[in-house]
């Protein structure tokens, strides 16, 4: 007999959906867990969190009936049941909750399973300690892809959907780059002079990280003409950000979930945007906002809500600091088709720029490199995008992500259901969005789709994240403690498979903790324009008025339910991808080089988040290049806010020790009396 057990990685959000043959065990130690039953081999399933016990649990054929059997300390929800030390009847659709993980329980009859590759009943699932490449090799067929028919255009960095994506003029590269190390005479005999260039620091992905590095180093004493910085789109390094703020209605004058000395402008994180937003409203005389905000920062969060600042007021404080240390000047616009390293010790940059004609391309040589692309696209789940690309209906079915601010006129007009999945920030911003055009309109009804309930939030310790509504609730998207806490330095001192239990424990999809968005689900919930649904989904189909039709499956105590949901819209707010293999830069370049990956598959850094196997020298050993990397790629390594303001700064700080350590040149330690006048120059908007 076959099951099949799915669940959303509390870390990564990327979908596990393994099929084994029973009896499965779980647990977080292999040899903990019974190799057979009965004479029966035993699928042991490896679940990486503290808070999952040695051997957590059982499930088999119990006096002839399907049943999980509790081993643990701590438990198992089935459903909403708490189970301790006992065992509970399973039907096809149960949900289980075991430490962080959600895992939705489904018995495959015969005919699906052939259609979805088994694992051997000895196998080890989603064991960190195991190579990556086994780790992979045992997700489901239709997982592998990181596919969500959405990219960011390789010209324009818009948000595209696959039909609207012209084909990339990527050029053909000279063999020479398909060597290990190219020779800096070839490439000079091979590139026109006019498309070739050479700088010390290279910023490659010219966002937000390569922002924080480029300011850093910068203020560390490099002049601006020694950088060059090589991204898409717009110049300003928050343009990608604003567009996915803006499509996820966080407009300039709404608020992020960031703090107050989160502050990608100003490495110090004094003043903060707190103090900067009071100040401005006390010679404003407002004087009660004014001092709201400062009484914010003191209380926060246990006698109010977490400060906040305005998307508007980080990008003009951005803007600011831009102008400041030249960012125009660096900027250069174009699609980064490889990375090689070179025979002199440092590393060539092949990229295509934005005006460039067909098989067009520049090279740029530099000794150290930062790179920080971002995340290569956003997620969609599978059934709807099976469901756009059947239909065409990209207007009924929506991303968070993408422009949809015509499903909030015509629900403003004509009133109608929306159905949303996810349960993160995004998806409550959606809600709130969604709420205020109800007061135009009332006849709009939000039902709130989850695949399994969420009794009990995430635990760490004696700490435990607090739960309403199955929404679980988080000031930041980590604990504070991972900025720069204990919490930082046990991550940075653990080894791979520590981290990844670490982050496994304190990872999980949360929403920021506000007192106003909790009344509106409360209110919703009793006038009863607000639902939530649970249930696996079937799929989504096309019904003859037109709407989409969403099958989902739940289970009651005797019998396996379907049911059906009629609405005029669904969104999508799931999050963004991060898998590196929805990268074509970052693809080749771990292929070439055959970078290891940290055991959540995402690129493996050193402490100071340098890519030790990307070192490079010349043949006298000298002269030895250095790349660096920061973001949402480095996930799993030695710090776990790696996608927010404080994190892409605090890795730019490290790097920066590193490449004084390396001996870079024009770069020095920033301290002291140093320090102080680097602060005084940036208060009073000097050149660094």
């Amino acid at each position: 007999m076959q099951v099949q057990l799915s669940w959303e990685d509390p870390v990564t959000g990327e979908q596990w959906q393994p099929v084994l043959t029973l009896p499965v065990a779980l647990g977080r130690k292999l040899d903990q867990m019974p190799t057979t039953l009965e004479g029966q081999q035993v699928a042991r399933t490896v679940l990486n969190s503290k808070q999952v016990s040695r051997f957590h649990a059982l499930i088999a054929i119990v006096n002839g009936q399907l049943a999980i059997t509790d081993k643990s300390v701590n438990g198992i929800y089935v459903k909403d049941r708490w189970i301790r030390q006992s065992s509970e009847p399973l039907a096809s659709g149960d949900t289980l909750k075991i430490g962080p993980y959600s895992i939705t329980f489904t018995l495959l009859p015969e005919t699906e399973s052939e259609s979805t590759e088994a694992v051997s009943p000895s196998s080890t699932i989603f064991d960190p300690e195991s190579s990556i490449a086994e780790a992979q090799a045992v997700r489901a067929t239709p997982n592998k892809s990181p596919d969500s028919g959405m990219f960011f255009h390789p010209e324009s960095d818009l948000l595209d959907y696959r039909s609207a994506i012209t084909q990339e003029k990527n050029p053909p590269l000279p063999n020479i780059f398909g060597a290990e190390c190219v020779s800096i005479e070839e490439i000079k005999r091979t590139v026109l002079q006019s498309h070739y260039e050479e700088k010390d620091y290279a910023a490659i992905g010219g966002g937000m990280g390569s922002f924080a590095w480029v300011d850093a180093i910068r203020i560390w004493g490099v002049k601006a003409e020694q950088i060059r910085v090589i991204g898409r789109g717009e110049h300003q390094p928050y343009s990608r950000y604003r567009l996915i703020c803006r499509n996820s209605q966080i407009p300039e004058y709404e608020r992020i979930r960031s703090g107050s000395d989160s502050c990608p402008d100003n490495i110090w994180g004094w003043p903060g945007y707190a103090i900067r937003e009071a100040w401005r409203n006390l010679f404003s005389g407002n004087l009660i906002p004014a001092f709201k905000y400062l009484w914010q920062v003191f209380a926060e969060p246990v006698l109010a809500d977490t400060y906040s600042p305005r998307s508007g007021d980080v990008f003009a404080s951005m803007d600011r600091e831009s102008d400041r240390i030249g960012w125009k000047a660096m900027w250069r616009s174009g699609n980064i088709l490889a990375i090689r390293k070179t025979d002199d010790g440092r590393y060539v940059i092949v990229y295509s720029p934005t005006e460039a004609r067909v098989h067009e391309y520049q090279v740029l040589v530099a000794r150290y490199v930062h790179l920080c692309i971002g995340y290569p696209t956003v997620k969609f789940l599978p059934d709807l995008l099976e469901y756009r690309e059947t239909t065409g209906d990209c207007q009924s079915v929506v991303n968070a992500y993408e422009n949809h601010e015509s499903v909030y006129k015509q629900l403003k007009k004509q009133g109608g259901t929306v159905i949303v999945r996810g349960r993160g920030i995004v998806a409550s911003r959606i809600i709130q969005r969604l709420n205020e055009i109800r007061q135009q309109n009332d006849q709009i009804t939000i039902i709130h789709l989850m695949r399994s309930p969420n009794p009990k939030g995430g635990k760490f310790g004696s700490a435990q994240r607090y739960v309403e509504n199955h929404w679980e609730f988080q000031p930041y998207n980590w604990p504070k403690g991972t900025w720069g806490g204990d919490m930082r330095k046990m991550l940075e001192a653990a080894n791979p498979p520590g981290r990844y239990q670490l982050l496994e424990d304190w990872a999980g999809t949360t929403t920021a903790d506000r007192h106003d968005w909790r009344q509106i689900i409360d209110q919703g919930r009793k006038e009863g324009w607000y639902r939530i649904t649970f249930g696996k989904i079937e799929k989504v189909e096309r019904n003859q008025q037109g709407q989409p039709v969403t099958w989902i499956s739940s289970s009651s105590a005797k019998s396996q339910i379907k049911t059906n949901i009629e609405a005029d819209f669904i969104i999508d707010a799931t999050g963004l991808e991060s898998n590196p293999d929805g990268s074509p830069l970052l693809k080749d370049l771990i292929g070439h080089y055959r970078l290891p990956l940290n055991p959540f598959g995402r690129l493996h850094v050193a402490n100071d988040f340098e890519i030790k196997e990307m070192r490079n020298q010349d043949k006298r050993k000298k002269n030895r290049g250095r790349m660096y990397a920061a973001g949402i790629m480095t996930l799993g390594g030695p710090y776990a806010p790696v996608d927010t303001f404080l994190g892409l700064q605090y890795a730019a700080q490290r790097s920066a020790e590193g490449l004084v350590r390396a001996g870079a040149p024009k770069i020095k330690y920033l301290n002291g009396i140093g320090s102080f006048w680097q602060w005084i120059k940036w208060a009073t908007n000097q050149e660094p």
